[in-house]
């Protein structure tokens, strides 16, 4: 992998050359990298019905998932476009004679 991505920076003439030689170096160092260098995230998903990539980028960066940090939460970001849905706004909220699941027993 690391070959073709070399062949691919050595094939772009419109490369200005302090840039060639530090993608060279990160394709050189990290798998991840050259990976990177060969699939255009735009690529990847352009022609999905439905799909509009705002932002992409790669990382060969490993961390921890820890569910319960912040850094884990939905920020504006994330949120889905139908925020004012009724579903939303009623959610937590229970109308009188209603239960929630935790609620119901059964036997």
């Amino acid at each position: 992998m690391t070959a073709a991505a070399l062949r691919k920076l050595a094939g772009d003439a419109e490369l200005p050359d302090d840039e060639r030689a530090h993608a060279e170096s990160a394709v050189t160092e990290d798998t991840a990298e050259s990976l990177a260098y060969l699939v255009d995230p735009f690529d990847l998903v352009s022609q999905v019905p439905g799909v509009e990539l705002q932002q992409a980028s790669w990382s060969s960066e490993r961390i921890d998932y820890d569910p319960d940090s912040p850094e884990w939460d939905l920020d504006e970001d994330d949120e889905y476009e139908d925020e004012g849905s009724e579903d939303d706004e009623s959610e937590g909220e229970e109308s009188e004679g209603e239960e929630s699941a935790e609620e119901v027993r059964i036997g």
